[in-house]
């Protein structure tokens, strides 16, 4: 026996339509949010090689004018390889203890790289994609030999 519906409404293949619909509006920003973090993740990466790398650098270098060439050499290197926009990359150099030359003989260098990452798909328009970008910074410490520049 089959009873009659009681709505005048046919529901046959609206499951599908809206699985798809809530699929497609769940899947998109989830999509872009893998996207976001691993551009982010990418640039986090940079920064901390050129970190790590720039402090190396200068400890091992023989001298100032030296570690100045390469430090540059290093940062240009990384720069290329990660994709970092090298008009936002800021690279600081401090001591500890506090000398009067930094990098100097037997002190500790702390190099601090920063950069902003510019989020995907943003548009230039009134400045959004400089005033959504996600700061990114690294640091890194390298002892300098007591004997740096001597030779």
């Amino acid at each position: 026996m089959h009873l009659p519906r009681l709505s005048g409404k046919n529901d046959e293949g609206s499951a599908a339509l809206e699985f798809i619909a809530v699929g497609v509006i769940l899947l998109v920003p989830l999509i872009y949010l893998v996207i976001a973090l691993g551009a982010i993740q990418e640039q986090t990466f940079g920064a901390e090689a050129a970190a790590r790398h720039i402090a190396r650098v200068i400890a091992r270098a023989p001298d100032a004018a030296t570690a100045a060439d390469r430090s540059d050499a290093v940062l240009a290197g990384i720069v290329d390889e990660y994709g970092l926009d090298e008009d936002v990359v800021d690279v600081m150099l401090s001591c500890a203890p506090p000398a009067a030359e930094c990098p100097s003989a037997g002190t500790t260098i702390v190099v601090t790289v920063t950069t902003r990452v510019r989020l995907p798909l943003v548009p230039e328009v009134l400045g959004l994609d400089r005033s959504t970008a996600v700061p990114v910074q690294a640091e890194a410490v390298q002892k300098v030999s007591r004997l740096w520049g001597t030779g």
